[in-house]
């Protein structure tokens, strides 16, 4: 009797995760035939077969997400990693720091000015704006890899999505920090100490775990083994940097960084990687979808609507100050503002930071970054695939 309840327990747990995959596989041929990537695509199957709307998905799938969200984003930092080679710094560096630095600035600053003209509250318009900033890794680095694209603007994209999330945190951090001093709270220099840490923590951890990899990986040959090796080292680099309670994707992000500089053959073990995320994202896409709700968007109303419209220009302006003046071809700086317009995981995390600093603000801020969330989450990757062919970067 025991074995067949097991048999039966594992009944909807194989039955779901089967169709999740066929559903990726039918997202992923969809992608391909229409101007639809198959990662907006699978987000609406999300939201299709999750409670929104059909209802379609075991209660067990919520507890899913999480693990599933760490070990997705963990893979991709890790693969975002490879690109930043000290060949591609000393090519694209200045260019990358000038790009991120002024679309961060730029973009907060715009949706501070367009919610303060609004009548929002001051430490409300400074939270939001330190929220904007934030991109979405995974949804770009997969809308790169469907369509194939490589080339000067993929790579200042990757680089540019890669340390989005580091400027993000600590223009954050300073902007909360600002928040509390004009409330009257006193822990803005816990604030600053501890967002310090999440970056430089992340930092050194992941060159630290750089060293035994990048060893290994010029003495371990190439298939099963080379899997194993950089799974275990992501895997651990991620389970580290959230025990630590550090940037998890900035320390895999640093991880790959180093591993791509330093080892003999630093080619495999992200070989290895991308040949097994997809499964993975399938699985963090699509409950990412079935996670978002369709109420959150009616309650954004106008200060949501300011807040898609002033993210959108403050990107757009801030690729076009920070192109020309790192002295990027037009062709880049005309089309990297639309293409960072995904907004996801970063986002959420940061909202819910800003609602426990100031708890009489939750009822404003979260509906807000949730509701512009699933509109950034639909359309932000159809821009980024639209942005990367007006590059002339796609080649599928």
């Amino acid at each position: 009797m025991t074995d067949a309840g097991s048999a039966n327990d594992a009944v909807p747990i194989l039955l779901t995760i089967g169709g999740i995959f066929l559903i990726g596989l039918f997202a992923d041929l969809l992608g391909r035939r229409t101007p639809l990537p198959r990662v907006t695509l699978l987000l609406l199957a999300g939201l299709l077969v999750g409670p929104e709307v059909l209802d379609l998905l075991p209660d067990f799938t919520e507890q899913w997400f999480p693990i599933l969200t760490n070990l997705a984003l963990a893979m991709i930092g890790f693969l975002i990693g490879q690109t930043i080679r000290p060949e591609n710094l000393r090519r694209l560096g200045r260019r990358v720091l000038i790009l991120s630095t002024s679309k961060v600035v730029l973009a907060s600053a715009c949706v501070f000015g367009g919610l303060l003209l609004l009548g929002v509250q001051l430490e409300a318009a400074l939270l939001l704006a330190g929220i904007a900033p934030a991109t979405a890794p995974a949804a770009t680095f997969d809308v790169v890899h469907e369509i194939e694209a490589e080339g000067e603007f993929t790579d200042t994209l990757l680089g540019i999505v890669a340390i989005d999330d580091g400027w993000g945190i600590i223009l954050f951090s300073l902007l909360l920090s600002i928040a509390e001093r004009i409330a009257g709270d006193s822990g803005s220099l816990g604030v600053l100490l501890s967002a310090s840490w999440e970056l430089f923590g992340a930092l050194a951890l992941g060159a630290l775990l750089a060293a035994p990899m990048a060893y290994l990986s010029g003495r371990i040959t190439r298939g099963e083994p080379t899997q194993a090796e950089a799974l275990g080292f992501v895997l651990l680099c991620a389970g580290l940097a959230l025990w630590a309670e550090v940037s998890y994707i900035l320390a895999c992000m640093t991880l790959g960084a180093f591993v791509s500089s330093f080892a003999a053959h630093h080619k495999r073990p992200f070989q290895a990687i991308e040949g097994i995320e997809w499964p993975y994202l399938i699985l963090f896409f699509l409950l990412a979808g079935a996670s978002l709700h369709l109420d959150a968007l009616t309650a954004v109303g106008l200060i949501g609507a300011v807040y898609i419209l002033t993210r959108a220009a403050g990107l757009y302006l801030g690729a076009q100050l920070g192109g020309r003046v790192s002295g990027a071809p037009p062709r880049i700086y005309n089309w990297i503002g639309l293409a960072v317009l995904p907004q996801a995981g970063v986002a959420l995390g940061l909202a819910l930071v800003a609602a426990q600093a100031f708890p009489q603000l939750e009822n404003l801020i979260l509906p807000t970054v949730l509701g512009t969330t699933v509109v950034f989450e639909l359309i932000g990757p159809v821009a980024a695939r639209f942005a990367l062919r007006r590059a002339g970067e796609a080649h599928a």
